[in-house]
């Protein structure tokens, strides 16, 4: 598969302006100087009103190019502040794209570091298209093909980061039929080939020779065999001997198994395996940054198919961990798999592990497309430190209770649990099973609502978001510097 390049558009450092070719300034109305900026007077003055009006970005057609005024917003929220810079990037990054200008500059008069690294980060986020099935090859091109940036700005970890998430995005939008289990396989192998991580990937027999019940159960009705991939990226000089280990649920594709899906059900389904991909594109990044935080990636791996060999509903069957679960419905396959990934994480005396997966329809009811559901037991300052991260980088929290009643709904009368619950409260009884699973500090994000959208979701796109890539690599960057008290976050 040729991900090997992740960026069509060309970003590079530069130190002065160049007359000829099209620019964006980020300024604020108040201070604003057309003279300053080499405007005439005409120019200017139009300018001026426009950004008075609040008419935000503001487009100046000078013939040869385009001068672009970006208002940055006047907000004590950061959180707002940062996501409105992102939408904007995501605006002037479409109407170079409609214009099919090649170069843009950006200079930034008023923003800051931060405010101008979100609106480039929004640009950047924008240009990504999944292109490589259109035989037009005018399709495949990508509009603006060089961002030049003055000023002060980390490019190298702006670039790291927004090529894992076209990785993540790829991954996950690449159909069922050329992303299986080892196809997923090489992809995290490359990772590790590039990005300074250490990949072991278990075969079927060492995953039976685990006794690994829950991989294997998923499995039984597919033509291919499963795996377990384990990422390990354990820098010279890490701040951790203990590391952190992040878990994602890779189900390459879900019909549901005997529990069989609607068609209509099925449509995305090649997005179960968001989790893993997650996982894949926050080593990458941490691997490519060189951030000194010991971390390793847990990610087990199969479809979900049905066939004679399959298991069906009120099958019992016995986890890696040695406790015994009904199957009262397969198709609540996910947490089966990342039940024996929860439980082989103990192997490394974790500081947190911490674990994604398009896991529930309840979910995405709950809260859409426009936030995470979040689960933690034991988790302490952590909890707010990755709340912090999400706020960010707007891919927010909304934490679930996990009070002790919901795991009644999890009793089996013929086993030690059943993998359903009832029709209620969906993601929390699916966080309760998985708990069981767990004996350490523990966050479970269940991203099955922003993981993949169906509309063109601003600097998301449309398909594939790759969400949990900047939010797990802005909250490891930050693992050992985080500042909030316990129970003192503040309120977005």
């Amino acid at each position: 598969m040729p991900f090997n390049s992740f960026h069509k558009m060309k970003i590079s450092a530069i130190k002065s302006l160049s007359a000829k070719e099209n620019v964006v300034y980020l300024v604020t109305a108040a201070n604003f100087s057309g003279k300053v900026l080499g405007l005439d007077e005409a120019a200017a003055a139009f300018a001026a009103k426009e950004l008075k009006a609040g008419t935000d970005p503001v487009y100046i057609n000078e013939f040869n190019r385009y001068v672009v005024l970006v208002s940055v917003p006047a907000s004590d929220n950061r959180t707002q502040f940062l996501e409105s810079l992102r939408k904007a990037g995501n605006k002037v990054q479409s109407f170079f794209k409609g214009k099919k200008a090649t170069v843009v500059q950006v200079d930034d008069k008023a923003a800051g570091m931060a405010g101008y690294t979100a609106f480039c980060e929004g640009f950047i986020l924008s240009s990504y298209g999944f292109t490589r099935y259109f035989t037009d090859k005018n399709a495949q091109n990508s509009y603006p093909s060089e961002l030049k940036l003055k000023g002060e700005i980390r490019i190298p970890e702006l670039k790291a980061v927004t090529d894992a998430v076209f990785l993540t995005r790829n991954l996950v939008n690449e159909p069922h039929i050329s992303m299986g289990v080892g196809d997923l396989v090489r992809e995290a192998v490359k990772v590790g080939e590039t990005s300074g991580v250490k990949v072991e990937v278990f075969s079927k027999k060492k995953i039976e020779s685990l006794k690994m019940g829950g991989i294997l159960a998923v499995n039984r009705a597919s033509k291919e065999d499963p795996a377990f991939i384990v990422m390990e990226y354990k820098p010279k000089g890490a701040k951790n001997t203990k590391p952190l280990v992040l878990v994602g649920k890779g189900v390459v594709y879900d019909t549901g198994g005997a529990s069989l899906k609607s068609s209509a059900g099925m449509m995305t389904m090649k997005c179960d395996m968001a989790g893993a991909a997650a996982v894949i594109g926050t080593m990458k990044a941490l691997g490519d940054n060189k951030v000194p935080v010991y971390t390793v990636g847990l990610i087990p791996v199969t479809d979900n198919f049905m066939d004679a060999h399959a298991i069906v509903p009120g099958d019992v069957i016995t986890m890696y961990s040695g406790k015994t679960v009904e199957v009262l419905n397969t198709d609540a396959e996910g947490r089966l798999i990342l039940a024996d990934a929860l439980h082989y994480a103990k192997k490394y005396n974790p500081l947190l592990v911490i674990d994604l997966a398009t896991l529930t329809g309840a979910a995405a009811r709950a809260i859409g497309e426009f936030g995470i559901a979040a689960h933690e037991v034991n988790a302490g300052n952590y909890r707010y430190g990755l709340e912090d991260a999400g706020y960010e980088v707007y891919e927010r929290l909304v934490w679930f209770p996990m009070w002790d009643e919901y795991a009644d709904m999890m009793k089996s009368d013929i086993a030690d649990l059943k993998n359903i619950g009832g029709a209620d409260a969906g993601m929390i009884t699916a966080a309760k099973f998985l708990q069981h699973f767990t004996d350490y500090p523990w966050i479970h994000l269940d991203i099955a609502g922003p993981a993949f959208v169906e509309r063109n979701a601003s600097y998301w796109g449309k398909g594939a978001t790759g969400v949990g890539v900047r939010l797990l690599y802005n909250f490891v960057r930050n693992f050992f510097s985080m500042e909030t008290a316990a129970g003192k976050t503040k309120k977005k």
